[in-house]
């Protein structure tokens, strides 16, 4: 990890801080391209395919939802449901019923600015502590992890609806990761796990690996797998991404050869995916 974590392409400052390498940057593109692709929408009420919000309500929660967590890194105190989908849905329909702005050009005008804003923030902390965010206590850092992955998956969301290419490649996945691992024990489905005792590793074809650990029906993550693991799941870092925000179809991905599992209890695989609710 390096004390710099990128640089700004227009105003040609450091970021400077405790992000790991590569993410103010990530943030940054992110933003940036997530704008080119909603300012191409001629009819921001077009529906988005697989999704109850059209291209400017989604818009709209990327905009509030980058404020918000620019908000969370400035040290300001803001609540937003209780960590449960539920309860994050609800607060989503409420934010989004209060906000009337649905224009491509000034949301994505939003976007860019609160995700600067977010690096302007932890540019300026002085201290590391925790903040609280809707999924939880976590790391200034790791909500700039959380930020990214939000961003990528409802930019998804919006390439797929306007058919332009989408943001998601292996090296952003890899910094989604520590929000990842951190959100996937608090929305595990209890009802799935219920009795469950199982070892697994995942293993990113980029590289990357962490442990998941259930022991009757509890979760533990980690950031290492685990000594003697029941099942190891090898999967390509895009699909993992999207199956994680619930945007691909486990049984497509394995058909398509970019899930294999091996280990003494390997048919444990296709059943990793539903043991956790995308909030």
């Amino acid at each position: 990890m390096e004390s710099v974590a990128g640089r700004s392409g227009q105003s040609g400052q450091d970021v400077r801080g405790t992000l790991p390498e590569g993410l103010a940057d990530a943030i940054r593109d992110t933003a940036l391209e997530i704008a080119a692709v909603l300012r191409e929408a001629t009819d921001t009420g077009a529906p988005i395919p697989g999704s109850e919000w059209n291209i400017g309500e989604a818009g709209a929660h990327l905009a509030q939802a980058n404020e918000l967590m620019a908000d969370i890194a400035a040290g300001q105190e803001r609540s937003y449901g209780d960590g449960t989908p539920q309860s994050l849905a609800g607060a989503n329909e409420r934010a989004l019923a209060a906000f009337d702005e649905r224009a491509a050009g000034p949301l994505a005008g939003m976007i860019v600015a609160q995700a600067d804003a977010y690096l302007k923030a932890m540019d300026r902390r002085a201290t590391e502590g925790t903040v609280v965010t809707p999924l939880g206590t976590m790391s200034p850092e790791v909500l700039g992890s959380y930020l990214l992955a939000h961003m990528l998956g409802h930019g998804y969301d919006l390439a797929r609806a306007l058919g332009r290419p989408y943001m998601i490649d292996r090296t952003r996945v890899d910094l989604t990761l520590p929000f990842l691992i951190t959100a996937m024990s608090r929305v595990t489905d209890a009802a799935a796990t219920a009795g469950l005792t199982a070892r697994y590793t995942i293993r990113l074809w980029s590289g990357a690996r962490f442990g998941v650990t259930f022991t009757d029906g509890a979760v533990t993550v980690a950031s290492q797998p685990p000594a003697r693991p029941d099942c190891t799941i090898h999967i390509e870092p895009v699909t993992f991404f999207l199956m994680a925000l619930g945007r691909r179809n486990p049984v497509a991905a394995i058909a398509s050869g970019r899930i294999l599992a091996w280990g003494r209890r390997a048919w444990l695989a296709p059943r990793f995916p539903e043991l956790f609710r995308a909030p």
